[in-house]
C-alpha cells in the first residue's frame, strides 16, 4: 500500500504589519487543508533593501538564502497580498528581487513552479490590481500561476476575532474554496510533470 502524497505550500504575506488583514488570511488558509497538504509560513520580515553594491560585495544576505530554500523545499508559492496605492506592495517586491538574485538561481526558485494569488484590502475592489500586477513578475520568473478562482477580499468591517480568526462565514467559504482548488492544482501540476 503506497503512502500518501504529502504535498506543502510556502505563504508569504506582503505586509509586515503584525495585525495585517493578509497575514491572519494566511494564518486561516493553514487551517482548511487535508493532512495531504499543509501550508507553511513564511517571512519577508529581516530581509534588506536589495542594494546591487550589498550583493556584490558581500552576497545574497543569509535571511534571503533561508527563505529561498523554504521555497524550493515546498511544491507551491502562495501570496497572499495587500494593494499599496493601485499596486504590490513595496516591502514583498524588495523580497521577490532579493530572491531572484543570482538570475542564473531563478530556475531553481521559481521555475514551474505553482504560484496563487489572494488578497484582502479595506477597498472596494480588494486587492484586484495588485494581484494583476504581481502576474507579469511570476511570468518573468517562471512560476506556474493559477487561473482557476480568485480571492481578492474587500473588508467592510473587520472579519476575524481577537484572535485573528475568520468570523465572517461567507469569506471563510471562499477562502476554503480557494485553497483547496490550488491545491487541487498543485497535485495536477504534480501529474503531469511525473508523466510528461
Amino acid at each position: 500500500m503506497s503512502l500518501p502524497v504529502r504535498r506543502t505550500i510556502l505563504g508569504l504575506s506582503g505586509s509586515l504589519r503584525r495585525g495585517s488583514f493578509n497575514t491572519m488570511l494566511l494564518r486561516e488558509a493553514a487551517g482548511v487543508l487535508s493532512e495531504q497538504t499543509r501550508i507553511e509560513i513564511g517571512s519577508i520580515r529581516g530581509i534588506p533593501l536589495y542594494d546591487g553594491d550589498v550583493e556584490c560585495q558581500q552576497g545574497i544576505p543569509e535571511s534571503v538564502v533561508a527563505l529561498k530554500n523554504r521555497i524550493v523545499a515546498a511544491d507551491a508559492l502562495l501570496i497572499s497580498t495587500p494593494e499599496y496605492n493601485h499596486s504590490i506592495p513595496g516591502v514583498l517586491k524588495n523580497a521577490i528581487d532579493w530572491l531572484s538574485r543570482p538570475p542564473s538561481d531563478i530556475p531553481r526558485v521559481f521555475g514551474g513552479r505553482p504560484v496563487a494569488i489572494m488578497g484582502a484590502s479595506i477597498t472596494k475592489r480588494g486587492t484586484l490590481l495588485a494581484q494583476a500586477a504581481w502576474l507579469p513578475i511570476f511570468f518573468r520568473l517562471g512560476g506556474v500561476p493559477w487561473f482557476g478562482d480568485q480571492l481578492a477580499i474587500s473588508l467592510t468591517g473587520n472579519p476575524f476575532d481577537a484572535e485573528g480568526h475568520l468570523v465572517d462565514e461567507m469569506i471563510r467559504w471562499r477562502l476554503e474554496s480557494f485553497v483547496k482548488g490550488f491545491a487541487a492544482f498543485i497535485a495536477e501540476q504534480r501529474r503531469y510533470c511525473l508523466h510528461a
